[in-house]
């Protein structure tokens, strides 16, 4: 049985609790399409916060609920996801690319429309903040259009997974001890779980060419002022003798994640 049959019964489900006096808490169960699959996943918005649902359970199982036994004894959880995940897929078809060509820019209702799926329509305010940081937008009026941007793109990839690389050494100190690229095989791997292997493998590409022309130092936009504090670190520990030996690490580092890209994608398959 699905998750999401007979959900008017008692469940537990283990979710973020927002203290915030200035929201109400009431969460709405969105049918969206899974990021690298494609297939009908439920999600949980709360407050203009998605949450990804999973679920466990053992078998013979149920809950006592106060006064109340519930049969349903699965373990259900919320967690928050970044919605950029959600919407790549998305918005990667939304611009209508054909070939060489940039693409179309388009406004947000257009993009989020999907046959099947009306809960997008619930996260427009969501996209309109969020994917600006992957997207150009243009400004007509009152109106706004968005194309997907593959250089924002490959910016904010390759922030995530160095982001992910530093926290996954803060969880376990495994992590510390195992060599680096073990540890960058494995943000690769989760972040692996969100993204499909075409086109990203492709931007991972063009960013392994020339990772100082496609990972700017630019403050101008929030993805790349993250990414210049990533490198900034890096720039803290080499000498100004030491600048080639910089940029090595970095062409080796771009090339290591898109290695371990591949990697992650023929274990999928």
């Amino acid at each position: 049985m699905a998750w999401s049959q007979g959900f008017d019964e008692t469940r537990l489900l283990i979710a973020p609790d927002n203290n915030s006096s200035s929201t109400n808490g009431v969460g709405r169960l969105l049918s969206l399409r899974h990021p690298k699959t494609g297939i009908a996943t439920c999600y949980l918005l709360v407050d203009d916060v998605l949450q990804e649902m999973h679920w466990f359970k053992q078998p013979y199982s149920s809950w006592f609920l106060g006064d109340y036994v519930t049969e349903d004894g699965r373990l259900y959880t919320a967690t928050s996801v970044d919605p950029i995940f959600i919407f790549l897929p998305i918005f990667e078809e939304g611009r209508m690319k054909k070939g060489d060509d940039l693409g179309k820019f388009r406004q947000l209702d257009e993009i989020m429309l999907i046959d099947g799926f009306p809960g997008y329509q619930h996260l427009l305010s969501i996209a309109e903040k969020s994917m600006q940081l992957v997207c150009e937008v243009k400004e007509i009026g009152s109106s706004k259009f968005f194309r997907l941007d593959d250089s924002k793109v490959i910016c904010w990839l390759y922030h995530k997974v160095c982001q992910l690389k530093q926290t996954l050494l803060t969880l376990d100190k495994n992590y510390a001890a195992q060599d680096e690229k073990d540890t960058l095989s494995d943000a690769v791997s989760i972040l692996g779980e969100y993204l499909k292997a075409d086109p990203w493998l492709n931007l991972i590409e063009v960013m392994r060419k020339e990772p100082e022309k496609h990972v700017p130092n630019s403050v101008e936009s929030d993805v790349g002022s993250a990414v210049s504090q990533e490198k900034n670190k890096i720039n803290g520990r080499t000498t100004r003798a030491g600048k080639q030996t910089k940029k090595a690490k970095m062409e080796t580092e771009s090339h290591n994640i898109k290695d371990m890209f591949s990697r992650a994608s023929r274990r999928k398959n």
